[in-house]
């Protein structure tokens, strides 16, 4: 006697057809069948990796990048790049600090760089809390929290068009911008993640799945690279693009927010 775990995918006369979750197909003939019963899905075991992971392993994406510890918490600068993931501070976990003290660090850091001290905290954490007690308020006024999904790849690639034939591709170390005409996206690798940025789609050239072709491309170099599982952020309120990554695997893993002190 043995089971097979996976979605039933087709019901013929002589069989069924059960797809197991690394994506091989099993056919199971009809006597053979002594019960069967549902199951519900599994929770992801990506849902289970720290939050901090995630955002550490990004810090692949940036050149330049200056990093410096406090406690658990990261300073980050890079005055080169726009982005706020490489000029404000990673505040996951424990500063091993007060938080007064904690706090007057992250703005000495930032200031002494030219930057606007920003802090980046997992919503619900002890760390907001402890910020926001504070009197830290968002970065921008009305902007929604940034969720970050997580997947496997090897479930994503089997929902993607074939890998395309890109117009150009430029390679750097972990990093890999890759384009087809349309669209273009950035990946970046760190061990078994593969974090996806910057997909972007003219607007003359959308719903006609270029974006996915990007995706496709990108994720079958970050799988010849070892990576096995993706990680992307999306704004909480961009409900298309939740859609659409829902539909192709992704999950939410949790939601972040950018906060700045207070105006004096």
């Amino acid at each position: 006697m043995s089971d097979v775990l996976g979605i039933c995918e087709e019901w013929t006369d002589d069989d069924l057809v059960v797809r197991t979750e690394d994506g091989a197909l099993r056919r199971v003939p009809h006597d053979l069948v002594v019960t069967g019963k549902p199951v519900p899905p599994r929770s992801s075991v990506l849902l289970r990796v720290p939050a901090a992971r995630l955002h550490r392993a990004g810090l692949v994406m940036w050149t330049g990048l200056e990093t410096e510890p406090l406690g658990d918490w990261l300073l980050r600068s890079a005055p080169h790049e726009a982005a706020r993931r490489a000029n404000s501070t990673l505040a996951f976990g424990d500063p091993d600090l007060p938080a007064e003290e904690a706090h007057a660090a992250v703005v000495a850091f930032h200031t002494a760089r030219g930057g606007v001290p920003v802090v980046a905290v997992e919503v619900g954490s002890a760390a907001h809390a402890g910020v926001e007690a504070a009197g830290w308020v968002r970065h921008r006024d009305g902007e929604d929290d940034t969720l970050v999904q997580v997947a496997s790849i090897a479930m994503l690639r089997r929902g993607l068009p074939p890998e395309p034939e890109p117009s150009e591709v430029v390679e750097d170390g972990p990093r890999v911008a890759l384009a087809v005409p349309g669209a273009r996206g950035r990946a970046a690798s760190d061990g078994d993640w593969l974090g996806l940025y910057g997909i972007e789609t003219d607007p003359d050239h959308r719903r006609r799945g270029l974006a996915l072709q990007v995706v496709s491309g990108l994720l079958a170099r970050g799988a010849e690279r070892g990576a096995r599982s993706a990680y992307l952020q999306v704004h909480a309120t961009n409900t298309p693009a939740l859609a659409l990554y829902e539909r192709l695997g992704f999950v939410t893993h949790h939601a972040y927010r950018y906060l700045v002190p207070p105006t004096p």
